[in-house]
């Protein structure tokens, strides 16, 4: 695996700052889907449900990362 910083605007930023917007923009979604669908009221701590899913969405993007 080879994991160098991106160049963003003449920037240079960590790749784990990219994943973890992304993954931020995912899990903004799933909450968006849960609560329009409603598990999300069925859930005991809504907001430590929302931080568990963004770790899961955020470990899934890294080891696919790091897979290729």
């Amino acid at each position: 695996m080879r994991v160098t910083e991106i160049n963003l605007f003449g920037v240079y930023v960590a790749p784990i700052s990219v994943m973890m917007v992304a993954a931020w923009f995912v899990t903004i979604w799933l909450r968006w889907s849960a609560a329009r669908f409603g598990p999300l009221r069925y859930v005991w701590h809504p907001a430590l449900f929302v931080f568990a899913v963004y770790m899961i969405t955020l470990s899934t993007i890294v080891l696919a990362v790091a897979a290729r």
